[in-house]
């Protein structure tokens, strides 16, 4: 193949010199052999929507996985991270102190940038890549499929769970506990599957907006409510004196401390959706775009919000936060948070629901036709991932205690630990460690280190946030009529 023919399948000079590098895996010997280059031939009609490499053949006849713009995709990627998370980290600075919040913030949203940005340069160079699964079957064979197909599936559905978990506490704090809490959470049930039903992310996009605007202005009327009050609502009442004990640096525990650290994590754990998004993205190219603009996003806000929250109300946050700024601020605030967490649990009962239905389809004409097997098929997976969340969520009824667990023992698993060993397959695999460039060798010993950090949080997090649950009061149990929003 002459270099003038071999260059026109390529993007870019960077997809190019991977070619060349053979970061596909096939023999070097023979680079005419574009059989021997998979991700390769994808990459060939790649913008084409009418054929792709995950969802095959895209006609009339079936649904259009591929009609989502760069600014839906902004939309879905910050919805899938801003949510329950924003509720919990002024909590973090309560236990850690506003300096060190700050600092866990910006480094652990940083790595979770860099892992993004992996992920999308693993999807270009490997257009069939529909999940981590894919992601694990390219780096470990049939055992890193299998493996990360069962962690991208307990992670979403754990992620869906807790959702469930914040709107029946919304629901109670809004009715102030009118019914079984147990009741409330059918009702959760019933909605998430009829929405998480809907077979593709561009039908839901607009959902997307709708929950951003409702879960940003909850947190805003907290905000503000808290700034306006003379004192928040769990200090000792008028005219008794009360201190916020405001403090920059709180002398912590390890266990305390690295519950913090998962808590965090757990607010930025949205990138294990990214694959999804960018696949059904009419132009994957602006992917990039659209991530940076939703970590920008994110990182401000989680930082700005959390900062004046502890500024005002100290050690009398409340966990969640928004029950900071007294009763009636309560209700407003759980109220217009209602659909934004409805959101967050559709979503991630969508993700699994249909990274499993592309699995067990893909390659069959019942992928891209309104069949009854196609049917049968995703209703069934959108009903089952909605019943396992529902067992989650009735079995692991408080909040933060699901919120540590899961950011601890499942988030890192997802969110940092393979996109190190990513980079590492798409820029040294096949590559002797003296050909490499300077900024190669700095990217390859940075995903090392971030494998490391992955690691050491699955392990000294999950420690923390099991001694947390033990030491924790409450009196919520599965399937509990117990009040779970302290209203009453």
């Amino acid at each position: 193949m002459t270099e003038k023919k071999k260059a026109g399948l390529f993007h870019s000079s960077s997809e190019k010199k991977r070619f060349d590098d053979n970061s596909s895996g096939a023999s070097v010997t023979n680079p005419d052999n574009i059989e021997a280059y998979p991700s390769v031939k994808t990459q060939i009609a790649a913008d084409d929507r009418r054929h792709d490499a995950v969802f095959g053949e895209i006609t009339e006849k079936g649904p259009d996985y591929r009609n989502v713009g760069w600014l839906g995709a902004t939309v879905l990627m910050i919805k899938s991270a801003f949510g329950l998370g924003v509720l919990s980290i002024p909590f973090v600075f309560q236990a850690v102190g506003i300096v060190p919040g700050i600092i866990l913030i910006i480094v652990i949203e940083a790595i979770v940038t860099w892992s993004a940005w992996v992920l999308g340069e693993f999807k270009l160079a490997h257009r069939d890549t529909y999940s981590l699964a894919d992601v694990g079957r390219t780096l470990g064979g049939r055992v890193g499929e299998e493996f990360f197909t069962l962690a991208v599936c307990i992670c979403m559905l754990f992620f869906s769970g807790s959702g469930m978990v914040g709107v029946t506490t919304a629901l109670n704090a809004v009715s102030t506990h009118a019914t079984c809490t147990a009741v409330w959470m059918v009702v959760v049930f019933v909605v998430s599957f009829a929405a998480a039903s809907i077979r593709t992310l561009g039908n839901i996009t607009w959902l997307g907006w709708v929950g951003l605007i409702s879960i940003l202005s909850a947190v805003l009327v907290m905000t503000i409510s808290v700034g306006v009050q003379d004192r928040p609502y769990d200090a000792p009442k008028a005219p008794a004196p009360w201190d916020k004990d405001f403090k920059v640096v709180v002398p912590t525990t390890f266990a305390n401390g690295i519950s913090a650290v998962a808590t965090i994590l757990f607010a930025a754990a949205g990138t294990p959706t990214y694959f999804g998004i960018i696949s059904e993205m009419r132009n994957p190219r602006l992917y990039k775009r659209a991530m940076l603009i939703n970590q920008a996003f994110v990182t401000t806000v989680y930082i700005v919000i959390a900062s004046v929250v502890y500024w005002y109300c100290g050690k009398y946050v409340t966990q969640p936060a928004l029950g900071s700024a007294g009763p009636l601020m309560k209700k407003i605030a759980y109220g217009l948070s209602i659909p934004g967490l409805f959101f967050s649990v559709f979503l991630w009962i969508h993700i699994p629901a249909k990274f499993i239905f592309v699995r067990l389809l893909r390659g069959s004409r019942h992928l891209n036709a309104n069949t009854p097997t196609h049917w049968a098929t995703w209703v069934g997976l959108a009903f089952l991932g909605t019943t396992i969340a529902y067992i989650i969520a009735s079995a692991i009824p408080i909040l933060d205690s699901i919120i540590s667990l899961v950011g601890a023992l499942i988030a890192p698993t997802l969110c940092i630990i393979p996109f190190g060993f990513m980079y590492l397959h798409l820029n040294v695999r096949y590559r002797r460690w003296s050909d490499l460039p300077l900024s190669t060798k700095i990217g390859a010993i940075w995903a090392c280190i971030v494998i490391l950090i992955g690691l050491f949080i699955t392990v000294a997090g999950t420690y923390g946030a099991v001694v947390t649950i033990i030491n924790q009061p409450g009196d919520g149990k599965p399937w509990s009529c117990a009040d779970n929003s302290n209203s009453v």
